[in-house]
């Protein structure tokens, strides 16, 4: 009886060791694996060139936007920008910047002046899709900033806060329209 005691004692231990041993075991190699993970970026890191571009990608494909992909990266916005929206944007070409005075650009884009081009940026987005069609004379909309744009029928064209809207692209997340002048939020 006590050679049965002792046999079940020492066959608990050894399968215990073993239980811990293997334990210790797995949880290495789940840690080795998390290791050599390879670190995640945000939205604007997926790849995918078969479905249809989001508001970023609708930018970076345009010659015109050169100027607002370097505003939107240097402000961060990218990845918020990429995600599933649905946003309405309201894209300022090349040209668009062009008409800032000289040296608001360059100005905007310094790390210290981060916080305002998110502002100026954030200002040209309202969540949610608007389609022109649905837009008034007089009507206002709420920004991703916090401020309101103005739209205004003019010569039978509408503008948004003066800028007229020259184009129309639909993208994955959204709808992007082209405007010819930069949106300036109001001062507070």
């Amino acid at each position: 009886m006590k050679s049965i005691l002792i046999k079940s004692l020492i066959a608990a231990s050894v399968s215990s060791v073993l239980f811990v041993a293997c334990q210790s075991k797995q949880t290495e190699s789940a840690t080795s694996s998390v290791a050599e993970a390879p670190a995640l970026g945000g939205q604007s890191s997926v790849k995918d060139d078969a479905s249809a571009k989001n508001v970023v990608q609708v930018a970076v494909a345009s010659k015109d936007h050169s100027t607002l992909v370097t505003a939107v990266t240097s402000a961060d916005l990218v990845d918020a920008l990429s995600n599933a929206g649905p946003f309405t944007v309201f894209a300022p070409t090349n040209a668009a910047f062009a008409k800032l005075p000289e040296g608001t650009l360059e100005g905007l884009l310094k790390p210290e002046k981060k916080n305002d081009l998110q502002n100026i940026l954030q200002y040209h987005v309202a969540v949610g899709v608007y389609q022109l069609e649905n837009l008034n004379d007089g009507q206002k909309l709420g920004m991703v900033n916090g401020d309101n744009v103005t739209f205004t029928m003019k010569d039978g064209k509408l503008t948004i806060n003066g800028a007229s809207i020259i184009g129309t692209v639909k993208a994955s997340n959204g709808v992007v329209y082209i405007i010819d002048n930069v949106l300036l939020p109001p001062s507070k």
